[in-house]
């Protein structure tokens, strides 16, 4: 069969869901999720690297995490808002995935809630009794996201592109990069370039227009390096 253009308009889909024809490119949700999985994965292991009471690297350390917080965050609003009733309506047979994908939203938000109340009181002393409520929160995300992540790539990333024009698809995106924390969007890029399996050079190349690959080059990854050796110090 012979390859089917993506559609350049916001205009609905049609029958492409029965028929199996792409309506658009959601490979940007495995994308952003890569940069879930490592953030937060290596998350336990940027905790213990502070030493007892040194909390200037807690803080920087629990900047980071707040800025993955907010950004699984926006990614989830994002999805319940725009996507769930979209499925739900062209592809009714997926409704009983879209009603697992609500439920394991509704887990995250409870880990990601007890991250968020736990991170300023070891922000502010460094102290390991006062981690421990932040390193079991992240134990709680990155169980949830070992069962979400691979669960909705297998299961609603397939129907998102027989169901979504490109210009939906491309709103959640947009939304993503709204929610970065001030200061953070070069940051936010480096890590998610990280994550990717070649180091993020086809991301590059498919998200970022020339200018804003010469200044990732020029600007970017040097600042983004800098923070890195300040966050595992």
């Amino acid at each position: 069969m012979p390859a089917t253009a993506l559609p350049s308009s916001g205009d609905q889909p049609n029958d492409n869901q029965a028929s199996g024809l792409k309506t658009c490119d959601a490979s940007g949700m495995a994308e952003i999720h890569r940069f879930f999985r490592a953030g937060f994965g290596e998350g336990p292991a940027l905790i213990a690297g502070v030493t007892e009471g040194d909390a200037a690297h807690a803080d920087r350390v629990g900047d980071h995490l707040t800025m993955l917080s907010i950004g699984l965050h926006a990614h989830h609003e994002g999805e319940d808002t725009m996507l769930w009733d979209r499925l739900e309506t062209r592809a009714p047979a997926c409704a009983a995935h879209v009603a697992r994908m609500k439920e394991q939203h509704a887990v995250m938000l409870t880990h990601l809630q007890a991250l968020d109340a736990g991170l300023p009181v070891w922000r502010a002393s460094g102290r390991a009794q006062d981690a421990a409520s932040v390193t079991q929160a992240l134990a709680g995300i990155n169980t949830a996201l070992a069962v979400h992540l691979p669960d909705e790539e297998t299961n609603i990333v397939p129907v998102m592109e027989t169901t979504l024009t490109q210009k939906e698809v491309e709103w959640f995106a947009e939304h993503g990069r709204n929610a970065t924390p001030k200061g953070k969007t070069m940051i936010q890029l480096g890590a998610i370039l990280a994550a990717q399996p070649d180091g993020g050079t086809e991301w590059q190349h498919k998200h970022l227009p020339g200018p804003v690959r010469l200044i990732w080059r020029t600007v970017g990854a040097r600042k983004y390096a800098r923070y890195r050796a300040a966050l595992v110090n």
